[in-house]
């Protein structure tokens, strides 16, 4: 299972640190990816991190603005947002895949972000 906080209302500039926590299933096994939805707009991967920290991805609309972490011993993953935008409104949802699938096992039940002044 994972669940995802750390959602809210922030102005334009602002930060937000999002948190994924795990249970149930090796977490160093895992991928952990951040994926966002906006109203009336598709999902789309916003950023990934590899099993024990190897390999990093951004999405080109957030890379040098997000920071994606893990924390292995604590079987959590973070997503650190700043500089946010407007169009960083979304549902945010973190999501698991076992390495050398390329199927998300896992996903979170989301967590809101609102970005407006």
């Amino acid at each position: 299972q994972l669940q995802a906080s750390g959602g809210g209302l922030v102005q334009p500039g602002g930060s937000l640190r999002l948190s994924c926590a795990t249970s149930g299933f090796i977490f160093d096994d895992y991928a952990i990816a951040w994926f966002r939805q906006a109203p009336g707009k598709e999902r789309e991967g916003v950023s990934c991190i590899g099993s024990s920290g190897e390999g990093t991805y951004y999405a080109d609309t957030v890379k040098g603005r997000f920071t994606v972490s893990r924390n292995d011993p604590k079987n959590t993953a973070a997503l650190q947002m700043d500089s946010l935008k407007p169009e960083d409104t979304a549902v945010y949802y973190c999501a698991a895949r076992e390495i050398g699938s390329t199927e998300y096992d896992y996903w979170g039940q989301g967590t809101l972000v609102t970005v407006s002044s």
